[in-house]
């Protein structure tokens, strides 16, 4: 196990500096739109936007809102098996530090 982190392999999702990868491989993604998950399904929250980092935190800005700002060292990112997004889920800086769980969807460009 310890050999595969040293040579890069395989990256522990809990250090700081796989968190700032991880925020920086997001910055610059375009959104499709976004979706808050509610007790019996998920709500479409916003249409549009994009994911940016700023001074150490994460902004999803979408349908003209700033829906959630975390701080990047307390967030945690899970890609959607699809690969067409990713779930995100932090202390919502907007809200007063409640834990937000959200969904964005982004937009597919083919590269």
């Amino acid at each position: 196990m310890k050999f595969a982190r040293f040579f890069g392999l395989k990256k522990n999702p809990r250090s700081r500096s796989y968190k700032r990868e991880r925020a920086a491989a997001l910055h610059g993604q375009v959104i499709k739109y976004v979706t808050e998950r509610v007790e019996g399904g998920e709500n479409i929250i916003g249409r549009g936007g994009n994911v940016s980092v700023r001074n150490g935190e994460l902004l999803v800005l979408s349908s003209g809102e700033l829906l959630l700002r975390a701080d990047i060292y307390e967030l945690e990112a899970a890609d959607l098996l699809s690969g067409d997004g990713v779930v995100l889920t932090a202390p919502n800086l907007e809200k007063n530090g409640e834990r937000t769980s959200i969904v964005v969807h982004f937009v597919y460009y083919r590269k």
